[in-house]
């Protein structure tokens, strides 16, 4: 599995609690945050659904 760096780019302040949850389950808990994960169907979801908060770059193997 290759893997991605997630890097929280704005703030989730007045963003529904449902995309509040979802940052959290990422690991990301305040701005500039990063966290590399694998880039599985399920964390590739989660980030397209607050792709407007976050900022993904694939890593080299």
């Amino acid at each position: 599995m290759k893997k991605i760096k997630v890097t929280q780019i704005k703030s989730a302040i007045d963003r529904p609690e449902r995309q509040k949850r979802t940052l959290v389950a990422l690991g990301l808990k305040k701005n500039n945050a990063s966290v590399e994960v694998e880039a599985t169907p399920q964390i590739l979801g989660m980030v397209n659904k607050v792709n407007h908060l976050v900022k993904v770059e694939e890593l080299a193997k």
